[in-house]
């Protein structure tokens, strides 16, 4: 996961699921002036004392969920399946043309993977987040990395192992901070990711000699990463963790993929994530400043309705 957006880190909003009903839905219709007034017994209609979250059915079906599970153990199986066959072929690689600057000769091979909602679960950071009402700010989302806490994800364990035991290294590619690199290396290595050591994983910020890194997009770091490794394959849950994506609309993000839209379930493999993500803030212009119900109705007009 990419994490977050080049526009700010608090690109994290959390904003995803569960839409309020029309107020046509929860109140009577006025009455006229010539109607008889209601009895004194009758109950008026009470409007919902707590406003809708958006996120609320995007996290509880995230923690609850069987198909969650099985969507990863689904992912991360295939993924398995695939790795020997793409190990024996010299010619595999998986990252995108752009960033395949050294040639794949003599190099060893590796598996990228992103770590936030693909190989780490973040939902009880996004649990908080629902139940107090609040949105994503930096301090708290540091604090929550610092816990250490976050489990792994159905199948991320096995698939890892899998390719460490077959020579196979794994790097993870993360938008998180490069000041939470130790507490993220020690989540890691406590739910049984194997980490090589610290090169193992380039974060935010993370400096590539002759490449100029633009917000948060991670060509930069795929790069470096290609300049040691044939890249057999790439995880991830948002479009970013596999290829820069320039100006954050629905047309920039089909254009980018439409390439490599046969290495989806070979080479590239794309994990669930409607908590949050590029997919959310494209519906409102990546306007993160926009007052909340504001961001809240644009999302919904996206909708279709036939």
């Amino acid at each position: 996961m990419s994490r977050y957006l080049p526009a700010s880190l608090a690109a994290f909003a959390l904003l995803a699921g569960c839409a309020a009903a029309p107020a046509s839905h929860t109140a009577s219709t006025t009455a006229s002036a010539a109607a008889p007034a209601a009895p004194a017994s009758a109950t008026a209609p009470v409007a919902a004392a707590t406003p809708a979250d958006d996120n609320l059915n995007a996290t509880a079906w995230t923690q609850t969920a069987l198909e969650h599970d099985l969507i990863y153990v689904q992912t991360y199986r295939d993924a398995q399946a695939h790795l020997l066959a793409a190990l024996k072929d010299p010619r595999w690689d998986a990252l995108p043309k752009e960033d395949r600057t050294t040639p794949l000769k003599g190099l060893k091979p590796a598996v990228v993977l992103d770590i936030d909602e693909t190989v780490l679960d973040n939902s009880p950071y996004q649990a908080r987040l629902v139940r107090s009402g609040g949105e994503f700010n930096e301090a708290d989302w540091a604090a929550w990395c610092k816990e250490e806490k976050a489990r792994a994800l159905p199948g991320a364990v096995e698939f890892a192992q899998f390719a460490a035991k077959h020579g196979v290294a794994v790097i993870y590619l993360s938008n998180r901070a490069k000041d939470l690199d130790q507490a993220t290396l020690s989540n890691l290595r406590k739910v049984g990711m194997p980490v090589a050591g610290p090169d193992a994983f380039l974060g935010l910020g993370t400096f590539v000699e002759g490449c100029e890194q633009a917000g948060s997009e991670k060509n930069c770091r795929r790069q470096r990463v290609g300049q040691h490794y044939r890249v057999l394959m790439q995880m991830g849950d948002q479009l970013g963790d596999f290829i820069s994506i320039y100006g954050n609309t629905a047309a920039a993000r089909e254009k980018a993929m439409a390439p490599y839209e046969s290495w989806i379930g070979t080479r590239w493999f794309v994990l669930p994530n409607p908590t949050y993500g590029a997919w959310e803030s494209a519906l409102f212009n990546s306007d993160y400043t926009a007052p909340r119900e504001q961001r809240r109705k644009q999302k919904i007009d996206a909708l279709r309705i036939d």
